[in-house]
């Protein structure tokens, strides 16, 4: 009996060690698909200081792969943060940052990936546009603070978010605070003394793709805004507080980012929505020059739009 008992001791403790050996094995293979499966980063470097932003390509596909062709092609690099709006929103990524400070030519618009399931929280990095919801295209904002009313309700687009601040948030305050007016072309809401985008980086290899020159990327996918979810702290269509819809007008005092119907006129209002300096999309994939006429210096902010606090 003590020889059997001896007998089966051995062989329990030799599976034993087999199973950690295998798991040893298995370990460093998992970690290695972690890291390959990880959201990029990308490094935004201004004449005041970096900071990081992790893109979500599994939220906002197109919208992060179209970001990603630009830094690849250096697009970023001496372009102006041309907007600041203290406990709002900073804004770049579209105007060369030596005079005349004019605005760069752009790829075909994206989709609107709005109802993503990201919100405009602080840190949240979002996709400015002009007023037609399909607009966007390398302009980017950075909240300053959460603001719900740039996310979308199902009577209106919002502002699709498809990054996070995950390093030197203290950079991007710090820029939210620098003295504003107007300023060269801009006559509001630009920073008095530059701030420059250096370089923008990819820091964590992407693995992806860029979207391909054949594909247009401008062509809206439906007329109707995406059916999601209020955000907390955002009013409910119906009150006096809600979106406009399709076929109507906001109330006065209304706070949101949809435009009303073409002709109706934008009330005055210390803050906008972030919309992208207005460039007609080229007709093939390679950047094209904007044509005559085209007012680099004003940004196109979407009709109607009135957020208050």
């Amino acid at each position: 009996m003590r020889a059997r008992h001896r007998t089966l001791t051995s062989r329990l403790a030799f599976a034993l060690a087999a199973a950690c050996a295998c798991l040893l094995l298995v370990l460093p293979a998992a970690r290695a698909d972690d890291l390959t499966s990880s959201n990029p980063e990308v490094r935004v470097t201004t004449n005041l200081g970096s900071f990081v932003i992790e893109l979500h390509p599994d939220r906002a596909p197109l919208t992060v792969a179209d970001y990603l062709r630009y830094v690849h092609e250096g697009f970023y690099t001496n372009t102006l943060i041309h907007r600041v709006v203290a406990n709002f929103v900073i804004q770049g990524g579209g105007h060369e940052a030596t005079p005349p400070y004019a605005l760069k030519p752009t790829y075909p618009p994206v989709d609107n990936e709005a109802g993503n399931g990201l919100q405009n929280k602080r840190g949240a990095v979002g996709l400015a546009r002009a007023a037609g919801p399909h607009t966007g295209n390398a302009q980017f904002y950075v909240n300053l603070v959460d603001n719900p009313e740039l996310d979308p309700l199902p009577t209106r687009w919002g502002y699709a978010v498809f990054g996070q601040v995950v390093e030197g948030m203290d950079v991007v305050d710090k820029i939210g605070v620098v003295a504003t007016g107007a300023f060269g072309p801009f006559k509001a809401d630009a920073p008095l003394k530059p701030v420059i985008i250096q370089s923008v980086e990819v820091i964590t290899p992407p693995g992806l793709t860029t979207p391909p020159a054949s594909t247009p990327a401008g062509a809206p996918p439906s007329g109707t805004p995406p059916s999601v979810t209020p955000p907390s702290g955002t009013s409910s269509p119906g009150t006096s507080s809600s979106g406009t819809t399709p076929s109507g007008t906001p109330p006065s005092g209304t706070s949101q980012s949809g435009a009303p119907q073409p002709g109706s006129a934008p009330p005055a209002s210390p803050q906008s929505p972030p919309g992208k300096s207005q460039t007609p999309p080229p007709s093939s994939a390679k950047p094209a020059t904007p044509p005559p006429g085209t007012p680099p210096s004003e940004a196109d902010e979407p009709d109607g739009a009135s957020l208050r606090r």
